[in-house]
């Protein structure tokens, strides 16, 4: 009973399939039994760990994620572009002795709204060489870039977009007009350095 309010009340009916199936698959490679009492107690397994996450209210689209798979899989055909176009570019710094390696941080004002979006983002920053996300903190982002001609928010624009339409959508993109407006009605978020500004690395 408890599920199934949590389930209309927070819309997460369509979540429970492929969170059921995840499980499921999860428990099978991980016992590899096919008797009829242990299929038994997997299936036990299943819809406890369900009821767990309906009681905790932790049945979203970060939980399971698969009906966003066929926009995360075309975005990671990009990825993986944008990763060759990088080592070749980190390749190339590394072994011309006339280009000057110049390392900075910069702090990027994030525009994405769910957590599978910025962890999408986040591990592509560090899946791509020459750059590292290292930390995130009340929806600011510090980066490591390797070169501080990339060490910019325009440098990471076109994939913070890109990762926040295949994990939520259209509607999970902000322009920067409407990122500006809720900064605005919020006040900012106090304490904290100003995004997009990049800080070169000192040296010892």
């Amino acid at each position: 009973m408890a599920l199934r309010k949590r389930a209309r009340g927070g819309g997460q009916l369509i979540y429970l399939p492929g969170l059921a199936l995840s499980l499921a698959a999860l428990w099978f490679t991980l016992s590899g039994e096919t008797g009829v009492l242990f299929l038994f107690f997997g299936l036990l397994s299943v819809l406890a760990s369900i009821w767990l996450a309906a009681r905790l209210g932790i049945i979203d689209r970060d939980a399971s994620p698969w009906h966003r798979l066929p926009s995360l899989l075309v975005y990671h055909f990009w990825l993986l572009w944008e990763i060759i176009k990088s080592n070749v570019e980190v390749i190339s710094s590394v072994l011309n002795p006339r280009k000057e390696i110049t390392p900075a941080t910069v702090d990027l004002d994030l525009s994405c709204r769910s957590d599978l979006a910025k962890t999408t983002f986040a591990n592509s920053i560090t899946l791509t060489p020459g750059t590292v996300s290292i930390d995130i903190d009340k929806g600011v982002m510090t980066v490591h870039a390797l070169l501080k001609t990339n060490a910019t928010p325009q440098a990471f624009a076109e994939m913070e977009r890109l990762a926040s339409r295949a994990s939520d959508g259209a509607a999970g993109v902000i322009s920067p007009n409407r990122r500006l407006g809720e900064r605005r009605a919020t006040g900012g978020v106090p304490g904290r350095r100003q995004p997009g500004r990049n800080q070169p690395e000192r040296e010892e």
